[in-house]
């Protein structure tokens, strides 16, 4: 007896000039500021590849040292096109997802997810396999750190102020699974950083992390 295949699915993740990037953190991060940014965003990607559902990723960036490390996990890396803002840099991206891997699904997925557990991710995944277009509101209900279409689906992502909102103005079916903190929990703040310290890090944001003061006092 044959079974359908799950659907698979390209993730699209934007990831700012490292320089200009976890600007809220500053204070926090200090000298580590860069290390941080680019630490949440490998452990985001590493993640990310690691979900049996998840068929390739597409990082959109115009940094060079992210652009080699997180080429080196295995993402595909296209430039910041075209240079005019989130949305159309994740429709670029989501452009070239949809040609490199036409069968699949394509997501955008927050770079900010250092506690992103890969089992999660399916799961969300796969619900979202069962609407034409998808989210996930983040952990204050507020924005989203994933939005997903199906084959065949318009891609058109609405991030930014009250992203949640507008996802679901456009139709997007919100995803209120239980046990999918990771997926839910990006990072702006040291309250957020704190937050997926108590998830679980990933390996290389937990390094950094264990030299913010900051945070080790708690």
């Amino acid at each position: 007896m044959s079974s359908t295949p799950p659907l698979l699915w390209s993730l699209v993740v934007p990831v700012k000039v490292l320089a200009r990037a976890k600007s809220r953190l500053a204070a926090t991060a200090g000298q580590h500021r860069e290390a941080l940014a680019l630490a949440v965003a490998a452990d985001t990607v590493t993640a990310a590849l690691r979900s049996d559902r998840v068929r390739g990723v597409v990082v959109v960036t115009d940094d060079p040292l992210a652009a080699h490390e997180l080429a080196a996990l295995g993402a595909m890396i296209v430039p910041d096109e075209p240079d005019s803002g989130l949305n159309p840099a994740l429709s670029y991206g989501a452009g070239v997802a949809r040609r490199a891997f036409p069968d699949a699904g394509v997501g955008a997925l927050s770079a900010d997810l250092p506690a992103l557990r890969s089992a999660e991710l399916t799961r969300v995944l796969d619900a979202a396999a069962d609407a034409p277009l998808a989210f996930v509101p983040d952990a204050l209900d507020v924005g989203t750190t994933l939005y997903a279409a199906r084959p065949g689906t318009d891609f058109s992502p609405a991030f930014g102020t009250d992203s949640r909102l507008r996802h679901r103005a456009q139709g997007a079916r919100e995803l209120a699974l239980e046990d999918i903190a990771s997926v839910r929990r990006d990072v702006d703040t040291l309250e957020d950083l704190r937050a997926a310290l108590a998830l679980g890090l990933g390996p290389r944001t937990a390094a950094v992390a264990a030299r913010l003061p900051a945070l080790c006092a708690g």
